[in-house]
């Protein structure tokens, strides 16, 4: 398994301390993977985001056994009438972030790393230290201050070491980032890492499955640091590449008005990520006010054909509570999700015949509101 820089196409080993290119460039992951065969895996008892092995970077099998809780195979609910939520509250950690911990801790352990430092909004840091905990590997996570105390208990649970930075989004990673200097620790980042795109891509074959061979009209995501954007992207390209599908489905992301950057680069037409004034959200999982691959997100969204929709406070709320009088408590960020949806069909940006499949990225148990 190798990096290599998405501008310059340089290569580097995974095990590269640098977080970006010489040129400054994001790293991806040279693909060395296999065709899904989607016939052949049908039967497979395994519903783990592992029955896709054969489409992700080569982690040794005893890795992955180490590591696996199980992860995947989430079920969708039914919202409305052709309109679903894919419940990745279902995961371990009770949040689709560990589709992509899993994958990175597992590489961890091939590499034999011992201690780790990751920045997070709460759900990615979580996933993380649950994963290193199974395996004894040391995790340092940094989160915003104002990060949900229910997401920061968790964390602690697992044995992480909890650094709570007064301050945005930014500054607790340039904290992480200061950290890892000193201490030469592994840096896990979610963001900076491809190999945790790896892991998020698996949505997308869970949901070309569960469609039985096609996917929905409409895909709505969340957008913030773009995880699972990114990794929804990798594996529409790969089914394109594939011949399993012709068309993209329509892509639709979410982000908060009072936190919306990649929305207004977008809307203007913009190649790269602008400073503009932003505020608190309550959907603390999107509030990236400069996420580090947001020129990459603006290019993604471009080639894919996608839209960005951006919702309000009081919106999230009303989702939330839709949601929870329909039985599905979620937390604030997911149900901004679910508020994108309601606002395209006000706006009259979606048919209303549609097949639509909304992320309920996390629980509503991690949320302090």
């Amino acid at each position: 398994m190798q990096f290599y820089c998405e501008l310059c196409n340089k290569r580097y080993p995974v095990h590269t301390h640098s977080l970006t290119c010489d040129c400054g460039g994001l790293f991806r992951v040279v693909q060395e993977n296999a065709r899904i065969n989607f016939s052949a895996i049908a039967t497979d008892t395994n519903h783990s985001i592992w029955r896709y092995k054969s489409a992700m970077p080569h982690i040794s099998e005893s890795s992955i056994q180490r590591v696996t809780m199980g992860e995947g195979g989430t079920p969708l609910i039914s919202i409305g009438e052709k309109v679903y939520g894919k419940a990745d509250y279902f995961m371990p950690t009770l949040s689709f972030k560990d589709r992509g911990a899993a994958v990175l801790v597992a590489a961890m352990v091939d590499q034999q790393v011992e201690n780790c430092v990751i920045d997070s909004s709460g759900n990615a840091g979580t996933a993380v230290a649950a994963y290193c905990t199974r395996v004894g590997i040391g995790c340092d996570v940094f989160v915003p201050g104002h990060t949900s105390q229910k997401k920061v208990e968790q964390i602690r649970a697992h044995g992480a070491t909890v650094h709570a930075v007064e301050g945005t989004r930014e500054q607790t990673a340039k904290a992480a980032l200061a950290y890892v200097e000193k201490t030469q620790s592994f840096y896990a980042s979610h963001i900076y890492n491809p190999i945790f795109l790896e892991g998020t891509k698996t949505y997308i074959y869970e949901l070309f499955e569960q469609y039985t061979g096609c996917l929905p009209d409409v895909i709505i995501t969340p957008v913030g640091n773009g995880t699972l954007l990114l990794g929804i992207a990798l594996a529409l390209q790969e089914l394109k590449e594939w011949n399993y599908i012709t068309e993209y489905p329509r892509l639709l992301a979410v982000q908060a008005e009072n936190c919306a950057p990649l929305a207004y680069a977008f809307a203007h037409n913009l190649s790269t990520i602008m400073d503009i004034s932003t505020t608190s959200t309550l959907a603390e999982g999107i509030a990236s006010a400069r996420p580090a691959r947001g020129n990459e997100i603006l290019r993604v969204m471009k080639e894919l054909h996608g839209e960005f929709i951006t919702v309000s406070e009081e919106e999230i709320l009303n989702a939330r509570d839709y949601l929870a009088k329909r039985g599905i408590y979620v937390e604030l960020t997911s149900a901004a999700n679910y508020a994108g949806y309601e606002k395209s069909v006000q706006k009259g940006l979606l048919d209303a015949q549609a097949t639509v499949v909304v992320p309920l990225c996390g629980a509503g148990l991690k949320s302090s509101h």
